[in-house]
């Protein structure tokens, strides 16, 4: 099987060696950028990770805003973890920016006493194939802001968390593209099942080179 071309934006912030080796792990072929125009060279699906703060990210993220955005809505798989979920979304109120408007919405803060969030939660009203397919039911979070979508978006939601009482999206897709506010690649076992899901799907929309028109 062909293995599945990732390309994964790097923020500037923070260590993506977990991730990397997560999806390496599960078959792929990694490639890291900072350039938001040339990771999406020769890929099969894009990765937005998960560290970081909106502000700088949506600021790194501004120059190839909109090639992404063609990209994504023209069918590219696309996965957005933590933060990289927040970005499929208008906005933050976490910092100034624009985000990818791939889902209508803004990012609040966690209405909780103790923010942030870290550790284990459950994942409900999960109707997300990668989800169902892969028994993650539980997964491991560091957040302190959460995306809410807007009126009218809501069957974007395919999982839920609570937190204090907060209930938020977990997990939102539209079409190929996935967002989760949990890190998979820290979520053990089930959370590495989800990535490999996750390059399945993608791989379903490779297009071998000896294949053409009829």
């Amino acid at each position: 099987m062909t293995p599945v071309r990732v390309g994964c934006f790097d923020y500037g912030a923070g260590n993506l060696h977990s991730l990397v080796k997560a999806l390496e792990a599960g078959g792929a072929v990694v490639r890291v950028d900072t350039d938001p125009v040339a990771v999406l060279a020769q890929v099969d699906a894009l990765v937005l990770p998960g560290v970081g703060a909106f502000a700088p990210a949506a600021r790194r993220l501004a120059p190839g805003r909109a090639v992404i955005r063609a990209a994504a809505t023209a069918g590219l798989p696309l996965l957005g973890i933590c933060l990289g979920m927040q970005l499929l979304f208008d906005g933050s109120d976490e910092g100034p920016g624009e985000g990818l408007g791939l889902i209508a919405g803004r990012v609040q803060r966690l209405r909780a006493r103790q923010v942030p969030q870290i550790g284990w939660n459950r994942l409900e009203q999960v109707t997300d194939p990668l989800l169902l397919t892969t028994g993650l039911h539980t997964a491991y979070y560091a957040n302190s802001f959460v995306a809410r979508p807007a009126p009218g978006s809501e069957d974007a939601v395919t999982a839920v968390s609570e937190h204090e009482g907060d209930r938020f999206p977990a997990v939102v897709r539209t079409g190929a593209v996935v967002g989760v506010q949990f890190h998979p690649e820290k979520s053990s076992a089930p959370g590495l099942a989800f990535l490999r899901a996750f390059l399945a799907m993608a791989a379903t929309t490779i297009v071998s080179p000896t294949e053409g028109p009829a």
